[in-house]
Order: structure tokens, then sequence, then C-alpha cells
């Protein structure tokens, strides 16, 4: 195995391998020309792993991918929800029906807190403190596998403790979001509900739970919020670089999400928190 080999095989996944040629549930329109450079960039990332092991256990002589460098990847235009379409989308749930409830709060935390949905639907009541007004996403159900605490406006909190409350009447479960028979919610179920209160509101948009972490995240920024901050909140480890020289304090934390959360864009004026005393 040489460099010249392994380029080889970067030009042919670019322009002559075809997409899911042969899969039986993809139409033909999908079977295009060209491996998306993400796919090929995974596919040299275990190469080096399964080469470097080689090289390092003596079963082959010279390393073929120490000068391969990755395809460039162009990233994707990512489409928000502004704050008339959120509004449209928040309305739709029947807060009277238990599921509408659920999802309505389950909406709520996403845009706030923007949690991945399998975090979300993997949250137990212990995750929330009621008091100081924080979620901890616990390592085991982070996608990075790395403990991060969130701070969650008033009105998410205030639905949590409601829904809590409301599953604690009939159910014996740990997780905060259940299913109509008490079982953890599955975020495929979600998913869908959340795609069919889109599709009622009218919203011409593809309507998915990671849309609500995008949306929050940009506004977050829009509003002026702090990118070092921002990736606390999200957990996002490509951030890294950016603030590994910055130490933020918690307490700065939570002033800069109660300024800047994408609830705000939803919540009336009389549902912001107001001063009416002097200091």
């Amino acid at each position: 195995m040489t460099e010249d080999i392994v380029r080889d095989y970067i030009i042919d996944m670019q322009t002559m391998h075809i997409k899911f040629e042969g899969h039986r549930y993809k139409k033909d329109e999908h079977m295009t020309v060209g491996l998306a450079a993400s796919t090929i960039n995974t596919r040299l990332k275990t190469l080096r792993v399964m080469f470097k092991y080689l090289v390092e256990s003596g079963l082959h002589g010279d390393n073929p991918m120490v000068n391969v460098k990755n395809v460039k990847e162009t990233l994707p235009q990512i489409s928000i929800l502004n704050a008339e379409e959120l509004r449209a989308l928040f309305s739709q749930p029947d807060q009277r029906a238990f599921a509408d409830f659920r999802d309505y709060t389950l909406m709520h935390l996403l845009l706030d807190a923007m949690l991945r949905v399998s975090e979300a639907t993997k949250l137990e009541k212990r995750d929330v403190d009621f008091r100081a007004g924080i979620l901890t996403v616990r390592a085991e159900i982070a996608k990075n596998r790395k403990e991060r605490i969130i701070p969650l406006s008033k009105k998410t909190l205030k639905l949590m403790r409601e829904l809590i409350e409301e599953n604690e009447e009939d159910f014996d479960s740990p997780f905060v979001f259940l299913s109509y028979y008490g079982e953890r919610l599955q975020s495929n179920h979600f998913r869908k509900r959340l795609q069919e209160f889109g599709e009622a509101a009218g919203i011409d948009k593809r309507i998915y739970p990671h849309l609500m972490r995008h949306t929050g995240a940009t506004i977050f920024l829009e509003n002026g919020g702090d990118l070092r901050h921002l990736q606390k909140l999200l957990g996002h480890s490509d951030l890294r670089t950016i603030i590994r020289y910055t130490h933020l304090s918690d307490a700065s934390l939570v002033r800069q999400h109660a300024q800047y959360t994408a609830l705000n864009n939803v919540l009336s004026p009389q549902q912001k928190p107001r001063k009416t005393i002097r200091k």
C-alpha cells in the first residue's frame, strides 16, 4: 500500500463511486456520482487509525497516510426558524392533552437549553435543580460523554415542574418525558409529532428536533450572546480551540443565558422578567 494508491482511492470515491448503488429503499435520483466529502474523510480517518496501528506493530513499513490530507468540506447552510414561525409552532400543541403538553414542554426545553433530542428524552427528574434553575446533562447521556450544566429560563422550569407533577400522579418513573403508558419518550416518536405540528402551523420548512438547537444557538449569537458561553451551553467539542485560553464562571454563564436565550423571542413582554423594586 502506497500514498499514490490512497490518492487514487480518493479520486475514485469523488468521481466514480455511486451513492446508494443497489439500495432497495433509495430512489434513483439519490444515486448520484461521488461520495460526500464528509463520507470520504470518515473513511480516511479509519485508514489513518489502521495504518498507525500496523506501523507501530511492525506489520507494515511506511505509513501511506502521513501526507494525505482530508478532502475540503463545504458546510451546509443551516435553515432556522424566525420568531413568527416559532410562535406558530408553539401554538399548535393543545396543552389540555397530556401528550401535547409534554411536547410543548419539550419544545421549550430544546429551544431554551439547545439540547440534542436524545439528551432531552433521557433526562431524569434528578437532573433538574429547580431551586438553582439549572439542568445537568450527565456524561452518560451527553453525545461527547462530558457532563455540562445549563441554566434554564423561568418559563421552561415552570413547565417542567408542572409536567413532572403530572407524571407523578399516574406513573412511577425517573424520566421527565414519558409516553402515554409511562415509558420513556422515544426520540423518533417526538420527531414525528414535531413534524406534524410544523405542518399544522403551515411552516414551509423541514421541522425536526435538531432545528430547535440550531435556531436557539443562532438567535443566541444574533442577540449578542458570547460564542464562548454558547460553546459551554452546546457542549460542542469543535469550538474548543476558541475557548481554550478562557475560563468562564457559572455565574457569568447564568447571566449570559438569561439575557440571550432564544425563548425571549417567543415570550410576550408580560411574560418576561421585570424590575419592580429598586436596589
